[in-house]
């Protein structure tokens, strides 16, 4: 019993296991990111109307940065407002 305890705390160093997430817009059918999207564009965007970090979405690095790149463009097209009142 006091073997098998051992064990445990030896495979498990860190103190939470956290679930590697996908990128959802890497998928195989996942939606091209473009500024046009506007229905995809919001759901990366808060109640306030900044734009969520990638931390909480799972985007990955390289679509986070054509996300942001896609939501200033709708934003100066007045597709998107600035903030949500």
């Amino acid at each position: 019993m006091a073997d098998l305890q051992k064990k445990d705390l030896k495979t498990d160093k860190r103190p939470y296991n956290f679930k590697q997430r996908s990128c959802p817009l890497s998928l195989p059918n996942a939606p091209k990111v473009d500024y046009k999207n506007i229905k995809l564009l919001k759901r990366f965007i808060s109640e306030k109307g900044k734009i969520l970090p990638s931390r909480i979405t799972s985007v990955s690095t390289k679509k986070q940065r054509e996300l942001s790149r896609a939501v200033k463009r709708a934003r100066f097209l007045a597709l998107l407002p600035f903030v949500n009142n």
